[in-house]
């Protein structure tokens, strides 16, 4: 397999696998495999809230808080 980017984003990938402390291919896999899980994430949740009804804003909330991700910091 063979990948090509454009300069600075080429020049941004090498510096954040050296970083990471790992081969370019191992940080491009990790980021590959991160990518398609996230992939698979929407495209369940989409399936899931067309069979069900719209998650509300308190159990998104919800899920940010217990998955640790929080759109606005200041929630923290």
């Amino acid at each position: 397999m063979s990948v090509s980017f454009e300069g600075d984003l080429g020049d941004a990938v090498r510096d954040a696998a050296r970083r990471a402390g790992v081969g370019l291919s191992a940080w491009l896999a990790g980021a590959a495999a991160v990518k398609l899980r996230a992939d698979a994430l929407a495209e369940f949740l989409d399936s899931w809230e067309t069979a069900n009804p719209a998650l509300t804003p308190e159990e998104l909330a919800r899920a940010e808080r217990e998955l640790g991700l929080y759109a606005d910091q200041s929630a923290a």
